[in-house]
């Protein structure tokens, strides 16, 4: 087993370190020890000590060779008895009692071999968190009674953990089950390493990290951190689910564990609801979240041998952003009608609120074909449906969930100081916020963005039109409401954006990521009104191959939205991110982790569609698209693209370069030039340049800090 994060936690002993005082019980360990040189111990249920959370963590000790006894301390006492021998040779122990703070685990050989001592400092934050995200939001409403759970009080949300066990009938319902040790007569079977056992699922539901978090798993008696449990194959599958919205509340939904395309292979799930965008917008509080929820879970069923990611929308936001920014939560991602990040996507969905307004009033005279020519979208109504589902996540209160109570909500007069429901609140920790205004700096920015370029020079629409729509469009204040000026970004904003790697450049974690990107297509065929569009996924191809060099990490599978297609898709993506996983972990060459992601891949997979959930084919995708999966499943552009930007999709401000006339195809008379130079008074987009502010990401797992303990200093002030 390969664990991707482990290095940074492994200490290897001494002879000069120095001698702590150590209990008198042992620990032996097993026949088979592999060979090794020094003692070393290590932390399992989170890879990086600094960063343990809940008072416990599961660690892992590995014997020199010819070592006897081995003695375990946690801050001088003894814990050697939590320590069981592993048929690795290796010992694990789940060591209780942490306190806030650092605290010193020590191990020591005493037999046949020269002592040997391993030191290990870890720093234990409070389970209610943060442990690097940084400041929690204020006020935070929770729902811990949608989940059965008892009602809990603000700020930390806490509940006491439940188990409740489910059973899936032989007529394919999943029905409760009040004591797992029954055996009712349409109890069905499941197949857990070619052996069959019964299909009873233990669901755990607790609160971690402010949110409510869910587990699931096949039922084999209690389970144990360091006794291997027969029903479960040893591997976790994370679900993350969609949306973007403000937050400053709990969240009345997970991603989903209890799903028989895991469970019946013996996979455990877990998910929070912090892992669900439209509770939490952001990537890096759904990093943590996630991070947390594993360690408890490991901490319960003991070591992983790999996390796939599994999830559609903005639960594929999550994935790409975490294995991008926080490598190790997850090893390899599924992620489903994919969208690269939050805010590359926002540009887009402004875009459409400006462009309903616009088309209702002065460009009413435009002609269906003439507003998808200028949306770029395979159907106008995709624009349609992002100013009615999602424009409003860049309001002051338009998009406010119901938990948070009509009286403590934003009003520049009766209530300065409200709940914002901008979904950019859940950034402040990155981007910061505007003393002016009182609202997190924004990165979105129209100025000297070309409405309808590439519908102007295709011919599809007029110089007067473009024209007028160029010089009418407008932009959006800080709160959301539409205004005659274009809108620019915050400079501190965009800063913060790239630095921090907010924008996905999928230059650092993604790119030793094995990813395969499911793309149910709802482009057409009747989904013309779905956000969800196709382009989003050659976007991150476009970035790894920037970056990167190639995308060979990166597998597109398209199939249609029926559940026959979506079925048959599930069951082949989960099987081939396991054997690609399986095959990594089996690597012991010296190769880096990128060259065994590459090298690894499984033969029969890569770019493809399914002509029926019968029939799936094989051939390199591409952008534009073609073949027989480009002619079954054709892929658009969008505002943006038509406006001249690439296929990266990752400039939010533009630089800017002189209005020049002779760039386009077409005649402008005197008043349409002037209106012209009106609109773009400093120029238009440069997209041959670097965005405004677009530079290489400062690195990955970056802290915000951990204001309760004060034990994770800030990466930097914003």
């Amino acid at each position: 087993m390969v664990n991707r994060a482990l290095r940074s936690s492994t200490v290897v002993a001494a002879l000069t370190a120095p001698v702590l005082l150590l209990g008198t019980a042992t620990a032996v360990a097993a026949p088979g020890t592999p060979p090794g040189r020094w003692l070393t111990i290590e932390t399992v249920s989170n890879p990086r000590p600094a960063l343990v959370s809940g008072g416990q963590v599961l660690v892992k000790i590995v014997p020199p060779r010819r070592a006897g006894r081995v003695d375990v301390s946690a801050n001088g006492h003894d814990v050697t008895p939590s320590f069981r021998a592993q048929p690795d040779g290796s010992l694990l122990g789940l060591v209780t009692g942490l306190r806030d703070g650092a605290n010193d685990l020590s191990a020591r050989t005493n037999g046949r071999g020269p002592d040997q001592w391993a030191n290990l400092r870890v720093t234990n934050h409070p389970i209610t968190g943060p442990v690097f995200s940084g400041a929690q939001q204020l006020p935070f409403y929770c729902e811990t009674q949608a989940f059965g759970l008892p009602a809990a009080s603000q700020p930390y949300c806490g509940a006491p953990t439940q188990v409740s066990y489910q059973y899936k009938t032989t007529a394919g319902a999943f029905a409760p089950l009040a004591d797992p040790a029954t055996r009712p007569a349409d109890l069905a079977t499941a197949t857990v390493g070619g052996h069959a056992v019964p299909y009873v699922v233990r669901v755990e539901r607790g609160t971690i990290d402010r949110a409510v978090y869910e587990m699931a798993a096949l039922y084999d008696g209690t389970p144990s951190p360091v006794e291997p449990d027969r029903s479960w194959n040893g591997k976790l599958v994370y679900t993350f689910g969609g949306g973007c919205n403000a937050g400053y509340h709990q969240g009345s939904s997970t991603g989903g564990v209890v799903n028989d395309l895991f469970l019946a292979r013996g996979y455990a799930v877990a998910s929070s609801t912090l892992n669900v965008l439209d509770n939490n917008c952001s990537p890096i509080i759904s990093a943590e979240a996630a991070m947390m929820v594993k360690e408890h879970f490991v901490e319960t069923y003991g070591p992983v041998a790999h996390t796939i990611g599994w999830g559609g929308s903005g639960g594929a936001i999550q994935q790409y952003d975490i294995a991008e920014n926080y490598p190790g939560i997850v090893d390899g991602i599924i992620p489903g009608v994919s969208f690269p990040d939050p805010l590359s996507t926002g540009g887009p969905v402004s875009d459409c609120r400006l462009l309903e307004r616009y088309f209702a009033g002065p460009g009413a005279s435009f002609t269906a074909a003439q507003k998808q020519a200028v949306a770029g979208f395979g159907s106008y109504d995709t624009c349609v449906s992002w100013d009615k589902t999602f424009a409003s996540r860049a309001t002051a209160t338009g998009s406010c969930n119901a938990a948070i109570p009509v009286a403590a909500r934003w009003d520049p007069v009766t209530n300065p100081g409200g709940v914002k429901c901008n979904s950019n609140e859940q950034l402040v920790n990155q981007l910061g916020r505007d003393p002016r205004t009182g609202f997190v700096r924004s990165p979105l920015d129209t100025t000297g963005v070309q409405y309808g370029l590439a519908a102007l020079k295709a011919g599809t629409i007029t110089a007067a039109q473009f024209v007028d729509l160029n010089a009418t469009i407008g932009g959006l204040d800080y709160t959301g409401t539409p205004v005659a000026q274009r809108i620019a970004a915050d400079p501190k904003a965009l800063d913060a954006a790239y630095a921090d790697d907010i924008v996905n450049s999928a230059s650092q974690g993604l790119r030793e990521t094995p990813i395969i990107d499911q793309r149910t297509d709802l482009d057409f065929a009747g989904f013309g009104n779905d956000i969800h569009t196709t382009e989003w996924s050659y976007v991150m191809r476009q970035r790894l191959l920037r970056a990167n060099g190639t995308a060979g990490n990166q597998v597109i599978i398209e199939n249609h939205a029926t559940a026959a297609e979506a079925g048959a898709a599930g069951v082949y993506e989960l099987d081939a991110m396991d054997r690609w996983l399986t095959a990594i972990d089996a690597d012991r060459s010296h190769r880096s982790l990128r060259q065994k992601v590459l090298a690894n891949r499984p033969g029969d997979l890569g770019d493809g569609c399914y002509l029926s959930a019968a029939s799936r084919i094989t051939e390199k995708l591409t952008y534009p698209a073609s073949g027989q999966c480009g002619a079954q499943y054709p892929v658009a552009a969008d505002t943006r693209m038509v406006a001249g930007e690439g296929l990266s999709l990752d400039v939010l401000k533009c630089r800017l370069k002189p209005l020049d006339f002779r760039d386009y195809p077409v005649t402008f008379t005197a008043a349409d030039r002037q209106r012209l130079r009106a609109a773009f008074p400093r120029g238009v987009c440069d997209y041959s340049r670097p965005g405004v502010g677009q530079r290489a990401p400062i690195g990955t797992w970056l802290s915000y800090g951990d204001e309760r303990t004060g034990t994770t200093p800030p990466t930097k002030p914003r």
